[in-house]
């Protein structure tokens, strides 16, 4: 089979289009005749050396994918009762930059009904992690904030951001986003953003208190981290949880601890690759009841900014880098 496989560490160009034999699915696991696969920023700190697969994945980048589910285990944990030949998207800990891969069967899901393969394949990555970080550890919606709670998306145009943006806006939470440009912040309020804040020309702090009556959002969803952190805080609600899940702006800051104790705030985040096959397991299962009925609904939908061939993922890579995109960047075979 043909793969895109990292070279060596370093620039977008590493990407190199070889062969390989085709993967084997173990107990419990399915092979997946790739169409599509999504490019994450994941993929970008691997390819530059920064972020190795987990221990047992492949070492080719990508993390989901979309295709035609042509053999494996289907007689065990198969809550969806897939078969060979339909159609899945699943999440992976590595190894979708390929026209074949191997993913456990428990991490697919059916694609949804009436989607493309390139418009399934934009969901795993950014679903699974916001369900699990905005909604699981973030309670958005369940807190001391109410039912009806509000929240702060950071990079709000980032293919993590268009999904909380629309989930949130879908379960009726009130929501802020932050954008680095105003047709970036536009993007955002057609999504459902109720104030999108152009961060290079505004304070998001100031926004969020100007707009809220002094009282902050309840939930905070955060890829840059860094000096953000203590400003975060300050934009918090009582009883507000921050939740971190990238560190694009430095993986240091200094916290008040006292004001975390004062406003019974909680810091929180993680990481998703390198949880338990189990763990993956019960939010595709929580997605399908819940996610699932929208998407299919037409009610969120994916954000395809462009799609490239998979032979030219070096330039998919540099449009992530360049973040010029509103949403999802796709490779197809």
């Amino acid at each position: 089979m043909q793969v895109i496989e990292i070279s060596h560490p370093g620039a977008p160009d590493v990407l190199q289009l070889a062969e390989r034999p085709m993967p084997t699915p173990g107990p419990g696991e399915v092979l997946i005749k790739v169409a599509a696969a999504g490019v994450n920023r994941p993929d970008v700190f691997q390819r530059k050396g920064n972020y190795p697969p987990p221990p047992g994945a492949s070492d080719l980048p990508g993390l989901e994918v979309s295709g035609t589910l042509v053999e494996g285990d289907v007689d065990h944990d198969n809550p969806f009762a897939l078969k060979r030949g339909d159609s899945v998207c699943a999440l992976l800990a590595g190894g979708g930059y390929a026209e074949y891969a191997v993913a456990p069967l428990s991490q697919c899901l059916p694609s949804p009904k009436n989607f493309s393969m390139i418009e399934a394949a934009a969901l795993p990555e950014n679903y699974f992690t916001v369900w699990s970080n905005l909604f699981e550890r973030g309670q958005l919606g369940h807190g001391e904030g109410g039912p009806c709670e509000s929240v702060l998306v950071q990079g709000g145009s980032s293919g993590i951001g268009v999904t909380a943006i629309q989930l949130a806006h879908a379960f009726g939470q009130r929501i802020f986003a932050t954008a680095g440009n105003a047709e970036k912040c536009t993007a955002c309020e057609k999504l459902g953003a109720d104030i999108a804040i152009n961060y290079r020309e505004q304070d998001f702090v100031d926004v969020v208190k100007q707009n809220t009556g002094g009282r902050g959002v309840d939930v905070i969803l955060d890829m840059v981290a860094g000096d953000y952190i203590p400003r975060e805080l300050d934009t918090l609600a009582e009883g507000g949880r921050l939740v971190i899940i990238a560190t694009l702006g430095g993986s240091k800051a200094t916290i008040d601890a006292s004001l975390l104790m004062r406003r019974r705030i909680v810091v929180t985040g993680s990481t998703l690759r390198a949880r338990s096959i189990a763990f993956k397991g019960t939010l595709a299962r929580q997605l399908h009841e819940k996610v699932w009925p929208l998407l299919e609904a037409g009610k969120v939908r994916p954000v395809i900014h462009d799609v490239f061939p998979a032979a030219q993922a070096a330039r998919a890579h540099a449009l992530m880098e360049s973040s010029e995109h509103i949403g999802k960047i796709m490779l197809q075979w």
